[in-house]
């Protein structure tokens, strides 16, 4: 059978909220790269086609990022004391407004994309800077990788340092090039993407707006993640109702149109009823929430209310890239909640985490994140083979060792049903 294969090992998934799918020994094929289903012995339809047998190996989804910064890759680990606020005006700018020189680019992306490339992430929703160039780099850089996902022209017309501040005009015009020149790309999409409303004048975020619909384009954006820039937010738009509001009344917040919003770690009740209405999606991103002081998300509240729900990196706000380590402080991060603010809502378990991970950020990009059939087939092989133990591991025990003890770098990584290695 043409363009069909076939992976033989131990298959891990999460259909549903909750509930880690186990088969052992089976076969997960694809064809015309997606999945045709999980199988216990390969179906005659699929008989001859290639199977590559990786033994006891695990084999999961290919995890989702939704909300990382490449521009920050190379500080990350640094300025970690900094509430969020400081960290940005003493990190992030300046080393944004280093992307200028394309050169510069040129290294810091080949770096980042090797990284990614490397590591369980099949998926991602990336921040680039404010310079058209750069952004179309990594937009090719990534293509080239056979990654898959959508990148972002950083848009700032006020409150950043001149070397990066845009005219409103300038930066909607820039954009429209950006979105034209990109056209032609095939897995990685373009996002419009305003940094967040503090850097973000009404007439900018109505004009991104106005091209959203015209390019028929998705939104990233930052959303009540730290209280100082939502007390920033009210003084600079005074007539909202609350933060998301802003993106709202420009058209930047779902809808017609899929937005994610990175952390909503302070989202009131509206704020989170209108998200829930329009499909916005929470980028969670608990590493970050605590290296820049912001606050701890409730993530069993947005669960219980059915939210869209997936896990963010924020490099270099966190300092790690793996989404494996995204899982595990969405966890620790959970447990601190429930013990310290708010009992009624228990900690996060592991197969509500890796269904953030995978099939609830994954549904961002369309039908990916799961192995059921008609999904695209990006899929993970773990081997744990260097974590020994004495003890007789159940499959879904192995994978939590490698969630918590692996480095989070895959034997072998598919993407669209493209084998990357």
């Amino acid at each position: 059978m043409n363009n069909a294969f076939a992976l033989k090992g131990n298959i891990l998934y999460t259909p549903v909220c909750g509930r880690i799918e186990a088969a052992a020994d089976s076969y997960l094929v694809c064809e015309e790269g997606k999945v045709a289903g999980v199988f216990d012995t390969l179906p005659e339809a699929f008989w001859g086609v290639p199977v590559e047998d990786f033994g006891s190996r695990l084999i999961l989804p290919g995890l989702a990022d939704l909300h990382v910064h490449a521009s920050q890759y190379a500080y990350r680990g640094l300025g970690m004391d900094l509430e969020l606020l400081d960290w940005l005006e003493q990190n992030a700018f300046p080393e944004e407004a280093r992307f200028a020189d394309l050169d510069y680019a040129r290294a810091a992306w080949d770096i980042f994309v090797e990284e990614l490339a490397k590591s369980a992430t099949t998926r991602a929703c990336i921040f680039a800077t404010v310079h058209r160039p750069a952004a179309l780099l990594l937009m090719e850089k990534l293509e080239q990788a056979g990654l898959a996902g959508f990148v972002g022209k950083v848009n700032m017309d006020r409150d950043c340092p001149d070397c990066l501040r845009e005219t409103t005009g300038g930066s909607l015009e820039e954009t429209r090039r950006w979105l034209e020149q990109s056209a032609g790309f095939g897995r990685v999409k373009p996002i419009l993407t305003p940094r967040f409303v503090p850097s973000c004048t009404d007439e900018l975020l109505a004009g991104l707006g106005a091209l959203g619909a015209r390019f028929n384009v998705p939104v990233q954006s930052h959303l009540s993640e730290n209280l100082s820039e939502i007390r920033l937010v009210g003084r600079l738009c005074p007539s909202s109702r609350y933060y998301g509001d802003v993106y709202d009344r420009a058209g930047l917040f779902g809808g017609p149109r899929p937005a994610v919003m990175a952390h909503c770690i302070w989202s009131g009740e509206e704020e989170r009823a209108r998200m829930k209405e329009a499909g916005v999606f929470i980028a969670h991103c608990p590493q970050s929430n605590m290296n820049v002081s912001s606050g701890i998300a409730p993530v069993r509240l947005y669960l219980r209310e059915g939210q869209r729900l997936g896990l963010g990196s924020d490099v270099a706000g966190g300092a790690h890239l793996s989404i494996f380590r995204a899982m595990t402080d969405a966890i620790q991060a959970s447990k601190l909640r429930w013990r310290l603010v708010d009992d009624s809502l228990p900690a996060l378990t592991l197969p509500e985490a890796l269904y953030m991970a995978t099939k609830g950020g994954g549904a961002f990009f369309g039908r990916v994140g799961s192995f059921e059939p008609g999904y695209e087939f990006d899929a993970v092989v773990l081997d744990d083979a260097d974590l020994p133990t004495t003890r007789r591991c159940t499959l879904t025990e192995r994978l939590e060792r490698v969630v918590w003890l692996g480095d989070g770098r895959p034997c072998a990584k598919y993407v669209a049903g493209r084998k990357l290695f």
